[in-house]
């Protein structure tokens, strides 16, 4: 079948067709850099790397961009506490955000745009949308009239009316409606800013999407990707601003979003003091673990991160994995396609669970298959399909070698444990190689017999 999305602005799946097949576009919001990314930030980067892969699959040319922001309040508030300069924070985080990214195997975007790199068609937008009557000028800030875009609101599913019927009492004296979101503010001695015609100033958040967009991918894209959380406002405020100043009826053909992570059924928040990030998770479980915990739900859906959906990833990609050991002497087949039924489940708006289940299915039959060129035409099915999920592309030597490196002396401890045991067999003294065996289990080794010997990998 061919690609299907659920588009959050019609609130239909509908069929992917492109602008240009030539060239399909791509934006997500990427992080604003002040602090180390949590494990919330990741799945995005993951679920849209998959939909990277894809398009990348059907498609003989994507331009994928994820922006970095490097201009925001966050990331002033943290340069006064720290003392720091705003631009070493922001490469420090930025850097550490695509480090922890590259672990969980989420490759680079084609762009990757700096805030601060794109002032100058930031300020060229602000001007356009002055000029069309769409914006104001007040106070040394320039601000969105959203009573001038008769669409305002339709991604978000929210009248402009109830909007501004529903609103606080308005604190911003300088505003004409308390909807009206900020496209540049002042700046003082103590905060970065970019002379402007309104002044000594920065941009405002949702600026700096449409400007980069814009600049690197076209005036109206295929899909624009982000966090549900985003769609109201910074979303809504996107399209408003890009239309308006490019005068084009949508902004993104389809908006793609995905839903939260939960931490044991708990949502994340730093009331609750349940973020993780995503370096703390890295620290204990292997990339690609995470990943597979953070692709095991729909991506439009919740996903449940505890400490069981973690141990059962875990123990699925170790059981594929042996399985894969089992036939590495075997070539891996060029010729040989992707799985149609796991392609089918991607392309039926990114349907993860049922194309791990189908996953889950090849390695089994491989497991099973007895003669070599049965096996090796379901190692290449399973190796070039998983490739679209991003998993089971690691050696499975070295795969166990690092869950191995645990530490020498819990190595050398398990080998002479697995030596004792060897030896009870040997001389048939069989309780005793169950009470070692018992021993490893507790310990969290997990042992494969084989004719070659005993293999062992940490649960």
């Amino acid at each position: 079948m061919a690609l299907h999305l659920h588009n959050s602005l019609t609130g239909e799946k509908e069929l992917f067709t492109p602008i240009d097949p030539n060239r399909v576009t791509m934006y997500l919001c990427g992080p604003t850099v002040y602090n180390y990314a949590h494990i919330g930030n990741a799945r995005p980067a993951v679920v849209f790397d998959v939909l990277n892969r894809l398009l990348r699959h059907h498609y003989p040319h994507v331009v994928f961009a994820r922006n970095i922001t490097d201009i925001d309040d966050k990331i002033n508030n943290s340069a006064k506490a720290t003392g720091r300069s705003i631009k070493d924070i922001s490469a420090e985080y930025a850097q550490a955000y695509n480090e922890d990214l590259k672990q969980l195997g989420v490759l680079m975007p084609d762009v990757e745009p700096y805030a601060t790199d794109h002032v100058a068609e930031m300020i060229t937008m602000i001007e356009t949308l002055i000029e069309k009557g769409h914006a104001y000028a007040a106070d040394g800030h320039v601000l969105f009239d959203v009573t001038t875009y008769d669409r305002y609101g339709e991604l978000s599913k929210r009248s402009l009316e109830d909007m501004l019927a529903g609103a606080r009492v308005e604190v911003a004296s300088y505003k004409r409606n308390p909807g009206d979101f900020v496209l540049w503010k002042p700046s003082d001695a103590t905060l970065p800013g970019w002379d402007s015609p309104w002044g000594r100033g920065r941009p405002g958040w949702h600026i700096e999407c449409s400007a980069m967009a814009a600049k690197h991918l076209a005036d109206t894209i295929d899909i624009h990707c982000g966090g549900k959380d985003l769609i109201f406002p910074h979303h809504e405020n996107e399209v408003a601003q890009s239309c308006c100043a490019n005068d084009t009826h949508n902004f993104a053909n389809y908006w793609v979003h995905n839903g939260f992570i939960t931490m044991s059924d708990q949502k994340m928040s730093k009331s609750l003091g349940n973020i993780q990030l995503i370096r703390e998770v890295l620290a204990e479980i292997k990339g690609e673990v995470a990943r597979w915990v953070l692709l095991s739900a729909h991506y439009r859906q919740s996903v449940n991160w505890t400490p069981d959906t973690v141990a059962q990833a875990e123990k699925t990609i170790d059981r594929i994995y042996r399985t894969l050991s089992d036939v590495k002497h075997l070539a891996v087949d060029d010729a040989v396609g992707i799985d149609t039924e796991l392609l089918a489940a991607l392309d039926d708006d990114l349907n993860t669970p049922i194309a791990f289940a189908r996953i889950n299915q090849l390695a089994k039959t491989l497991a099973n298959a007895k003669d070599a060129a049965t096996q090796s035409r379901l190692k290449s099915t399973l190796l070039h399909s998983s490739a679209l999920l991003g998993v089971l592309q690691t050696d499975p030597t070295v795969w166990f070698a690092d869950k191995q490196a645990g530490g020498e002396d819990i190595k050398s401890q398990v080998e002479q444990l697995i030596q004792d045991r060897d030896q009870a067999r040997a001389e048939k003294n069989w309780a005793r190689s169950d009470e070692i065996r018992d021993q490893l289990d507790t310990m969290g080794v997990v042992l494969e017999d084989s004719p070659e010997g005993t293999r062992w990998s940490m649960k």
